[in-house]
């Protein structure tokens, strides 16, 4: 589909301006508590997510998708902005863009095939609990009526639906922010607001070249912490892009999204930004807001701009009890209350796979680790599985004479000690015909196991035979097996 089509921009016209308001309204916080979390001034964070949301909603694969300044690749900035300041940082952020759309051409995306849907719970849960736990500093400390306005919040968010008409024609989310705000305004209740996160920006953004020397060492600086943005930014991205496909039942082009992302951190990297990626808890705000189109996400950016820019002194009066209301609504809806019930029907390695994709998620609020251990996990205990799918049965042709083994499954690295230790290669026999048409050799480890097993009963003095060997087998069998090399058989089995 056209990347211009009006399906992906006008569909859903009406949904998208509320969705795209009670986006903007949200992003504004994270944004300045992103931008504090990583040491640069509130307008950073702020000019970032208005210029990757504008950006993203053109060039991005996945309509609907929200994508501005995150607290994932906030956490990674501490070091470069402490050591060396806000213009390295720009820098990098230009760096991440040229590396994201590098992986975008390179169809890096392909890899999220190897993500398994116990991984992508976990990642999922983990978000959700971290969402939940950014909004604890809100809520510790402070008076009984922060408590009661959040409450309440949540309370016109859950209630509101259920109004006849209105209740399903304007996002609730949208209702509990203008509600408590002109509550906080009339009551002058002492309780924290968006002004008080910091002073936000009253000029739009300028372009800004980064004003480092153009040099080695310059890139030598950068390049680490580009690198770690590039793959948070992109798996963050990927793996809320697969979360938005499954909410809404559509595809996404991933790759198309890799360019896209590489091409809003340029964009946010020169306008004075930092480097930014999906954002799993707004695009569940804008989805269940009824945001389905790209202009959602282009409306979530105009309207941030707006809002900070001309509208600062009402946006400043918002209180944060509404907007924690708001990211504790997306924390329950984005948590998958499912797997919890279905720890007792999946298998335990699939719970294995997911508990440790949370727990390390959460304790090292890095991502990239905990999907990292996710697939690493996933991908050992797939192997243990496949590996033990071997059959190795025999059966005497001639006594005395000849006997033939059927070989049946996967032989590679986990399971050739299996196969070795089925022959028994003492038996005095004259032939051994080893029948191969329902096994597959995947790796060299197999082909080095099969190798040990002809020489060996080569040198008790038996025939060897293999018969069957699948063309997909023999490749591999005939381009690293040394059975028939007299030389090569020497070196092998010399340490033996």
């Amino acid at each position: 589909m056209s990347l211009f089509s009006k399906h992906e921009w006008f569909s859903n016209i009406k949904g998208d301006t509320l969705s795209g308001i009670v986006v903007a309204l949200a992003l504004i916080p994270e944004a300045i508590a992103f931008s504090i979390i990583a040491g640069v001034d509130p307008k950073v964070g702020l000019y970032a997510s208005f210029c990757i949301a504008v950006v993203i909603a053109f060039t991005g694969g996945r309509p609907g998708m929200i994508s501005a300044a995150t607290g994932a690749m906030a956490l990674l900035m501490v070091t470069l902005v402490r050591d060396h300041g806000l213009e390295y940082l720009l820098a990098a952020t230009l760096l991440t863009g040229v590396l994201q759309i590098i992986a975008g051409y390179l169809k890096l995306a392909e890899l999220m095939r190897f993500v398994s849907r116990s991984v992508v719970t976990g990642f999922v849960n983990a978000l959700a609990i971290l969402i939940f736990m950014a909004q604890l500093p809100e809520l510790t400390d402070v008076t009984w009526h922060v408590y009661a306005m959040t409450l309440a919040g949540l309370g016109i968010i859950y209630l509101f639906p259920y109004l006849p008409v209105i209740g399903k024609s304007i996002p609730s989310p949208l209702v509990c922010i203008v509600v408590l705000t002109a509550v906080y305004m009339i009551s002058g209740m002492d309780i924290r607001s968006v002004g008080d996160m910091g002073e936000l920006p009253d000029t739009l953004p300028v372009f800004l070249w980064p004003s480092v020397p153009l040099n080695l060492e310059t890139l030598w600086i950068i390049l680490p912490y580009a690198l770690m943005l590039t793959v948070v930014g992109l798996l963050e991205s990927m793996m809320t892009a697969t979360i938005v496909d499954d909410l809404t039942d559509t595809p996404s082009n991933k790759n198309r999204e890799c360019k896209g992302q590489g091409i809003a951190n340029i964009g946010s990297g020169l306008m004075g930004g930092m480097a930014g990626c999906a954002m799993i808890g707004q695009s569940v705000i804008n989805i269940k807001s009824g945001g389905r189109t790209r202009l959602s996400t282009l409306i979530a950016g105009v309207v941030l701009l707006l809002m900070v820019v001309f509208l600062a002194d009402w946006v400043s009066q918002i209180p944060m009890a509404a907007l924690v209301a708001v990211m504790i609504m997306v924390s329950i809806g984005t948590f998958s209350w499912e797997s919890i019930r279905d720890l007792k029907k999946h298998p335990i390695s699939t719970n294995i796979v997911m508990l440790a994709t949370v727990a390390v998620t959460v304790s090292t609020h890095n991502l990239a680790i905990g999907v990292f251990v996710g697939v690493l996990l996933a991908a050992l205990f797939f192997a243990n599985k496949v590996g033990n799918i071997l059959y190795i049965g025999s059966r005497e042709i001639e006594a005395g004479k000849e006997r033939e083994y059927q070989v049946v499954g996967q032989v590679f690295f986990a399971s050739s000690e299996r196969f070795t230790a089925a022959f028994d290669l003492k038996e005095s026999i004259e032939k051994v015909r080893i029948d191969l048409s329902r096994a597959h050799f995947w790796d060299v480890t197999a082909v080095q196991a099969l190798d040990r097993i002809v020489i060996k009963f080569r040198r008790e003095g038996t025939e060897v035979e293999l018969v069957g060997l699948s063309e997909a087998s023999a490749t591999v069998v005939d381009r690293y097996a040394v059975h028939n090399d007299p030389e090569a058989v020497e070196k092998l089995m010399g340490d033996h």
